[in-house]
């Protein structure tokens, strides 16, 4: 059968590439070091939109930042809830946080651009931190992204926060950002290389030296985009800024979503400016169906079916990489063993949100997010 066996080489294939590559990003891709200054001043910027379940911790937290002077400002964006009421209160107690309201929402820009664009503009120091309203900060943190930043190169430098999870589409879903990042970005490329190609960022959480903002276009050169992790850092690219990685996992947590429902809506409204793109989604599926699901699915087959020896051995090498990934990340990152486990099934899950994604966009349906619609259309130019 040396189509089977080709097949059963193709998987063997697909899934060392992420191992080896991974292996060697896990080294590059640190917890920050630098100190910055010892007159370092941070503006920790939070956009709100009904978020009183999670405002009050997020607010908290970042008021507990020491080693640099810091001031937190939250942009109520509209919230029909008791978001406001919240920071209120707990502004009238801390002079250092401030409470402002989101001006109405011009047509063309999406809801959290244009808030982090006016959060910008309200900020009084150099280094603006955009965190998102269910991060929550470790007391070091703003330190620490402050010194990253200021012994960078770079205008912009992003960490990606531990990512909790509580139910099972979670665990299945959201840890497949690290395989993304560390098994398909080459890191020594994003640092040596000033291409757009190899921009990365974790929206959660972005720290920006105020004059490479400006000079990038601050977050009106990406004003319709729903995905600033990527469109972000290429606007910095673009304008000859550069961006950066840190592991921020003990610097910040953040449960991103909450259950199957938000699992799905979260990770679609932004798919085509990443993967679901009709050019890009094929790649990856071949990358990541190929690598993570097709040795199971060999495996399997050879149960059934006597197979060659070859293929069963192959597969199995296979199968082996994937998971010994898999598990790496788990335990570096602090993710759910069972998730890693069952990590077949989320990558499938992945590919159907994704291509999910696609076919709206191509019939003109809007992506839905925070009660608001975007158009895909409108997004399509999107940098």
């Amino acid at each position: 059968m040396p189509t089977v066996t080709l097949l059963a080489a193709l998987a063997l294939a697909l899934a060392l590439l992420p191992l080896g590559l991974g292996l060697v990003n896990l080294c590059l891709y640190r917890r920050p070091r630098a100190e910055p200054p010892p007159c370092a001043a941070v503006s920790i910027l939070i956009p709100a939109r009904n978020e009183e379940a999670t405002i009050a911790a997020a607010v908290r937290a970042a008021l507990s930042s020491c080693g640099v002077t810091v001031e937190v400002v939250v942009l109520d964006d509209h919230s029909t809830d008791r978001t406001a009421a919240i920071v209120r209160d707990l502004a009238a107690r801390d002079p250092r946080l401030r409470l402002e309201t989101a001006p109405p929402l011009p047509p063309g820009w999406s809801g959290k651009q244009h808030a982090c664009q006016a959060l910008a503009g309200l900020a009084r120091h150099p280094v603006l931190l955009f965190q998102d309203a269910d991060v929550r900060l470790a007391p070091d943190a703003a330190r620490l992204a402050c010194g990253a930043l200021l012994a960078s190169r770079a205008g912009l430098v992003s960490g990606f926060p531990r990512q909790e999870t509580g139910t099972l589409a979670e665990a299945l879903v959201i840890p497949l950002i690290h395989v993304l990042l560390l098994g398909y970005l080459p890191m020594v490329g994003m640092r040596w290389s000033g291409s757009p190609g190899f921009a990365a960022a974790c929206g959660q959480l972005i720290a920006v030296r105020r004059d490479a903002y400006e000079r990038a276009g601050g977050h009106a050169a990406i004003a319709t985009s729903l995905h600033d992790g990527v469109t972000l850092p290429r606007a910095f690219r673009r304008a000859g800024q550069g961006s950066d990685l840190f592991d921020a996992t003990g610097l910040a947590r953040c449960r991103m979503y909450r259950g199957w429902r938000e699992v799905w809506s979260g990770f679609s409204k932004n798919a085509t400016e990443g993967m679901a793109t009709p050019v890009a989604l094929p790649v990856w599926t071949l990358l990541l169906f190929g690598g993570h699901v097709l040795p199971w699915l060999l495996l399997g087959w050879a149960a059934l079916v006597p197979l060659p020896d070859m293929v069963v051995a192959l597969a199995t090498l296979a199968v082996a990489a994937g998971l010994l990934f898999r598990l790496l990340l788990a335990l570096r990152f602090r993710q759910s063993l069972v998730g890693a486990l069952l990590h077949p099934v989320g990558i499938l899950i992945l590919l159907a949100i994704q291509w999910s994604a696609l076919l709206r966009a191509h019939r003109g349906r809007p992506a839905e997010w925070r009660g608001r619609a975007y158009p895909s259309t409108s997004r399509t130019g999107a940098p």
